[in-house]
C-alpha cells in the first residue's frame, strides 16, 4: 500500500505549510551536510527556513513530511504541535520525534493512528519505525 503522497505524483494539502517548522533540518540525520539526527542542521534558520535553500541536495529538495501531503492527518499531527515528523519510505512509515517530547507518542490521539497504519502497513510487509530520541520502537500491526 503506498500512503499518500508516495509514488503518486506530490499534491500538498492546501493550508498546510512549513511556517516556523524546521523539525525536518532538526530530527534526521542528513549524510550530505554530515548532520547527527536531532540536531539542527548548519543551515537552518531561526523561525524557519534554510540558508541553502537555493542549492540544498536531492535529500532535502524531494522530502515533504507527511503532515503537508496527507490530508487524512488532522490537526494534530502538525509537527509544532505533535512535535513528531512522519514520512514515508514504500510500505514502512518513519516517525520522528523530538527527544523532549519523549513517549507523548505513546499517547493518544497519536497512538491510535500509529497502530492503525501499522496494520494497513502489514498486509504489504510494512510496518511503522518510530525513534524518540535514543529509543526506537516498531510497530507490526
Amino acid at each position: 500500500m503506498d500512503l499518500p503522497g508516495e509514488g503518486q505524483g506530490l499534491a500538498l494539502v492546501p493550508g498546510r505549510e512549513c511556517g516556523s517548522c524546521s523539525l525536518c533540518c532538526i530530527l534526521p540525520d542528513i549524510a550530505e551536510f554530515d548532520k547527527p539526527a536531532n540536531q539542527p542542521c548548519r543551515h537552518c534558520l531561526p523561525g524557519g527556513g534554510c540558508d541553502a535553500y537555493a542549492a540544498r541536495p536531492a535529500t532535502c529538495r524531494d522530502f515533504y513530511c507527511l503532515w503537508r501531503i496527507d490530508p487524512t492527518l488532522g490537526p494534530e499531527w502538525e509537527p509544532r504541535v505533535s512535535r513528531m515528523m512522519l514520512y514515508a519510505q514504500g510500505a514502512q512509515l518513519t516517525v520522528l520525534v523530538e527527544p523532549a517530547a519523549g513517549a507523548m507518542w505513546r499517547e493518544a490521539p497519536y497512538i491510535d493512528l500509529l497502530e492503525e497504519r501499522a496494520r494497513t502497513l502489514k498486509a504489504d510487509g510494512g510496518y511503522v519505525v518510530v525513534y524518540a530520541g535514543e529509543d526506537v520502537a516498531v510497530l507490526k500491526g
